[in-house]
């Protein structure tokens, strides 16, 4: 992923018995014919790869290095919260009734949303209670209950799906959105629009490097940082673009635009009907966020649980009380490790006849590579051998940052820091090529409106400050 790795000398060069340089050749040269219909292509990605570098690289590296903290966060959170999170493996466990009850006698304030019973000999059960003071809209107090005693270990604000605590919700709303909100979100879809950019640009350019060029034992200098900004990138390439794509399917504006895809083609995610008496029809409504003061609704958690159990539903589970009077309890399975538990049942309060089932190997195969993509890129999915991976990944893109940078002020000459790759790559490429590619980056553009707006914006400004250098010239020449 070079910023300017082109084969070709740079003006003088030769005059002055210098080897030939790294840079890129001037856009006038034509481009020999030996070379094929990639030769005038080279110079344009080699230009976007130079500015996607230089502009969005400051937003990858704090992506890069949150990510890094977050893949960390998940055994940082093992160890910090091991006095809630574990207890001493007891005889038996307690009807999940009366850990339910220990919990509200600890914890009164705010409405129980949900149940996780004890998914290992060793784990708590945690029940979470929602609208309570002093917790984050969206957050609920998860309390803490030995499954053997029914004593209350403790009580944390927990976020999101996979129950995260505090250390690692606090990273991941960093990762997310720098703590800023909504707005703060664009910080990393922009950097997910472009990541793929990046390094699909730079995989091109390196391997269509001479290979006598690629080498990195026995350089110095710029040749040395191209070598090893080349090589690592060119290894770890295949990581960024998953990355990049998993990370734009829950992005606010790509985000949205894959949902309305993914929906219009039939592959949006099902979630089973939690309404009583429409079973069957797996509609949008799973019940999620239940409002209903206790966890006790009809028949009780403990004839609930049992029949999620009949029904096949092993831990980890979670319990949503029913939403209102005509709602279902839901049960659903929340592993998301391999292998994925990810079935679901919806129950009757009344009588505790489960009234519509869904199961994951039912899902939609875009629903599931959703799923799967979005586990594996949240560290979750293979559990920590998943964590080193991205650990290493962000650790590579940190890495090739600090190259990059380091190749454009080697770059420069005298006062000229950071010169850039010369301008005019794109009158050389053949219209039957530049046509199609333009329609293509203006539909991906659309679609990614990260990538097309600024992409749009470098063209602006290039067009701009190639016009000023134009009539400078020629003012000169006056």
């Amino acid at each position: 992923m070079s910023t300017a790795p082109s084969t070709s000398p740079t003006p003088g060069s030769a005059r002055a018995g210098k080897p030939p340089s790294d840079e890129a050749p001037q856009a006038a040269a034509p481009a020999p014919k030996s070379r094929g219909a990639w030769a005038p292509l080279r110079p344009l990605v080699l230009r976007l790869h130079f500015y996607a570098g230089v502009f969005v690289a400051p937003f990858l590296l704090v992506a890069a290095t949150t990510g890094f903290l977050y893949a960390g966060a998940f055994q940082a959170e093992k160890l910090l919260y091991s006095h809630e999170m574990t207890v001493p493996v007891g005889d038996a466990k307690l009807p999940i009734s009366a850990q339910v009850d220990a919990a509200r006698k600890a914890h009164p304030e705010g409405t129980v949303s949900a149940v996780r019973p004890s998914p290992e000999d060793d784990a708590t059960t945690r029940v979470m209670l929602s609208g309570v003071k002093g917790v984050d809209s969206g957050h609920t107090l998860a309390v803490f209950v030995d499954p053997y005693t029914a004593k209350v270990r403790g009580a944390l604000e927990q976020y999101g799906a996979t129950g995260a605590l505090p250390l690692r919700t606090w990273i991941d709303e960093f990762h997310r959105d720098l703590h800023l909100g909504e707005n703060g979100r664009l910080y990393s879809e922009l950097a997910a629009s472009w990541l793929w950019v990046i390094a699909g640009g730079g995989l091109v350019l390196w391997f269509t490097r001479r290979r006598a060029l690629r080498k990195v034992r026995g350089t110095s200098g710029r040749r040395r940082t191209l070598g090893l900004h080349g090589a690592v990138g060119a290894w770890a390439a295949a990581g960024f673009i998953f990355l990049s794509a998993t990370g734009l399917t829950w992005s606010t504006y790509a985000g949205a635009n894959i949902d309305e895809l993914r929906t219009s083609v039939g592959q949006s995610t099902p979630s089973v009907s939690a309404a009583v008496g429409g079973g069957g029809e797996h509609a949008g409504h799973d019940a999620a966020s239940g409002s209903g003061g206790d966890a006790e609704h009809g028949v009780g958690l403990d004839k609930i649980l049992g029949a999620a159990r009949a029904e096949g539903l092993g831990d980890p589970v979670e319990i949503v009380p029913p939403a209102d009077a005509s709602s279902a309890y839901v049960v659903k399975q929340v592993q998301r490790s391999w292998p994925e538990k990810q079935d679901s049942v919806a129950i009757d309060p009344a009588t505790g006849k489960v009234v519509d089932v869904l199961r994951f190997d039912d899902y939609p195969l875009l629903a599931k590579l959703t799923r799967w993509g979005i586990d594996l890129h949240t560290g979750v999915l293979f559990g920590l051998v998943n964590q080193i991976a991205l650990m290493l990944l962000a650790l590579c893109l940190i890495l090739l940052i600090v190259w990059g940078y380091r190749m454009w002020w080697q770059r420069g000459r005298g006062s000229a820091f950071g010169r850039p790759i010369p301008r005019g790559a794109w009158a050389q490429v053949p219209p039957y090529v530049l046509v199609p590619l333009m329609a293509a980056v203006a539909v991906v553009g659309y679609f990614v409106p990260l990538l097309g707006i600024p992409l749009a914006g470098f063209i602006v400004v290039d067009v701009v400050l190639g016009e000023i250098a134009h009539r400078r010239g020629r003012r000169t020449a006056v």
